[in-house]
């Protein structure tokens, strides 16, 4: 027997159908080729339940990367933590390099938009925000990090602004294997990475609540 859904239910559900559609269409046509008609005909809606859900192309785009973050926090984070700091450096750094062509799309979309936001100021915040919670548990692995090797982070440099980098050259690599697959793999991610969390941490002060010997793990 089928379950009736609740009207508050029904229109969740139209959401979250609308969203995968758009995913699908950003990922495989591009952000500037996809249409809300396209995203409708896709999820098989009219257009007016597009606009019923969402204002405009761009906050079906930021439906779609906000549950994509979601779901790493979610399902990839939990996983990340048991593995400890450097586990979990080590898979973010090989992971989207070595998923190839499942992430293509998403990755050459996201460029796409991102490049999008820079020419409307007024994306630019929320953009910004979503990032940033995805950012924040990588930051929590900075200062585990640091806390296993028994250091504390220079003063003058927070462990957000660690990921910030070290996420800004993750995803140059990612832009560069799109065009140079042959250059880029997941060993180069994953050696560059630790070249600059291991400059930072390992050039960091002891911790003053650590009294153990430093353990140096820089040669990678």
């Amino acid at each position: 027997m089928a379950v009736r859904l609740s009207r508050a239910e029904r229109r969740e559900q139209t959401r979250q159908d609308l969203i995968s559609a758009a995913e699908a269409s950003f990922v495989s046509r591009g952000f500037h080729a996809s249409s809300v008609d396209e995203v409708a005909e896709r999820a098989g809606y009219t257009k007016g339940a597009v606009y019923s859900n969402f204002a405009s192309k761009e906050d079906l785009f930021f439906a779609v990367y906000e549950r994509r973050v979601e779901r790493v926090l979610t399902e990839v984070v939990p996983g990340l933590r048991q593995a400890g700091a450097e586990g979990a450096f080590d898979w973010l750094a090989t992971s989207t390099i070595e998923r190839r062509d499942r992430d293509d799309g998403w990755l050459a979309v996201f460029f796409e938009f991102w490049a999008h936001v820079l020419r409307h100021p007024e994306l630019r915040e929320r953009f910004a925000a979503i990032h940033a919670r995805f950012l924040e548990p990588l930051a929590e692995g900075v200062r585990l990090l640091a806390e296993d090797r028994g250091l504390a982070l220079p003063d003058d440099l927070e462990a957000s602004q660690v990921v910030l980098a070290w996420n800004a050259m993750e995803i140059g690599l990612g832009l560069e294997r799109l065009t140079q697959p042959q250059a880029v793999d997941g060993a180069l991610a994953r050696r560059m990475g630790w070249l600059l969390l291991d400059a930072v941490v390992g050039r960091a002060e002891p911790s003053t609540c650590n009294n153990g010997p430093r353990q140096d793990r820089r040669t990678r």
